[in-house]
């Protein structure tokens, strides 16, 4: 009887070690940043650099004119196409969508 119990005692204290160790390594995993938050502070950076007359909006030939720069930024080479090494010079990132925000 005595062995069983020692061995549910040492049970026990494994498994209240264990739970407390996992919640220390869970608590040390670093939180991803808001998406929302990152996508809003990346639209605020882009109508900064694109609203030319600052009046809080981008026209249309505001958005042509800012695309026009950025293509012949990228056009190292000035053959008026841009190739693959010159589109990997680019800082913008277009992300695959996942299954899952195709409904699938």
């Amino acid at each position: 009887m005595k062995r069983r119990q020692v061995f549910a005692v040492l049970m026990g204290a494994a498994l209240a070690f264990a739970g407390k160790s996992f919640a220390q390594d869970t608590a040390n995993v670093p939180k991803y940043p808001d998406k929302l938050a990152l996508a809003q502070a990346n639209a605020k950076q882009l109508l900064a650099l694109m609203d030319t007359n600052k009046n809080g909006r981008i026209s249309k030939q505001e958005w042509m004119n800012f695309m026009s720069k950025e293509f012949d930024r990228l056009d190292t080479d000035h053959s008026g196409e841009l190739d693959p090494h010159e589109l990997l010079q680019s800082d913008v990132t277009v992300e695959r969508p996942r299954p899952s925000t195709l409904g699938k």
